[in-house]
């Protein structure tokens, strides 16, 4: 039985160092620790552990009792085989705390990675999201510069339309000032026609005249 626990304890404290040193054999240990403790595996765990546990009491209450006799009643037997019970508990004692240790160190080890797992996704999600404000602000300055241009251009449509306004101005001005040319043409031309009749009608006037006058002198 002392062979057995001290082969346990050896086991543990070997258990022990494997998970508390980042090797390949860890992520192993660590992979059959998970298996172990999938299915009926706790349950067994407990159960060896509860025997061990009340094993322990057992003893501690043999010893107890041997303490509780005389000791000038004691023979050498007795003491070999108190000596025996005392250290079989106290391995017993030791070998529950280291496996409550492994238990623990298993733990936290599964705790720590999903935590940094969790961190690793967080810092790639920040990554996404800075690399998205890094996109959207190029996309921005591209705004920024596709915007300037059809500023520039519509200020260049802006002059285009004020000169065409001013040639169109322009263009009004010198229609009028034809109008006014036109009607003062046509004022002119209504008075040289109004004279051309005025001579037309003296002139006839005159030629009835002088072939009244040539008549009267034949007769």
């Amino acid at each position: 039985m002392i062979e057995l626990l001290f082969s346990v304890i050896f086991g543990q404290m070997a258990l022990i160092l494997l998970l508390l040193f980042k090797t390949p054999l860890r992520k192993l240990l660590i992979m059959a620790l998970d298996r172990v403790k999938r299915g009926r595996g706790p349950l067994v765990l407990q159960s060896v552990a509860a025997t061990v546990f009340v094993i322990m009491v057992y003893t501690i209450y043999g010893i107890r009792e041997m303490y509780s006799h005389p000791a000038e009643t004691s023979n050498p037997t007795d003491q070999v085989f108190l000596a025996y019970q005392t250290l079989q508990a106290s391995l017993m004692g030791f070998s529950l705390f280291l496996a409550m240790i492994i238990d623990r160190l298993h733990q936290y080890i599964r705790e720590l990675r999903s935590l940094r797992n969790a961190m690793e996704a967080a810092k790639k999600q920040n990554r996404g999201f800075d690399d998205a404000k890094n996109g959207g602000g190029e996309e921005l300055n591209a705004l920024k510069v596709e915007l300037s241009t059809y500023r520039e251009k519509v200020n260049t449509l802006e002059s285009e339309l004020n000169a065409k306004l001013q040639e169109l101005k322009a263009a009004e001005g010198n229609a009028e000032s034809l109008k006014k040319q036109s009607e003062g043409l046509l004022l002119e031309y209504d008075r040289l026609l109004e004279e051309n009749q005025n001579l037309r009608s003296q002139l006839q006037s005159i030629d009835q005249s002088a072939s009244h006058s040539d008549d009267k002198k034949n007769s």
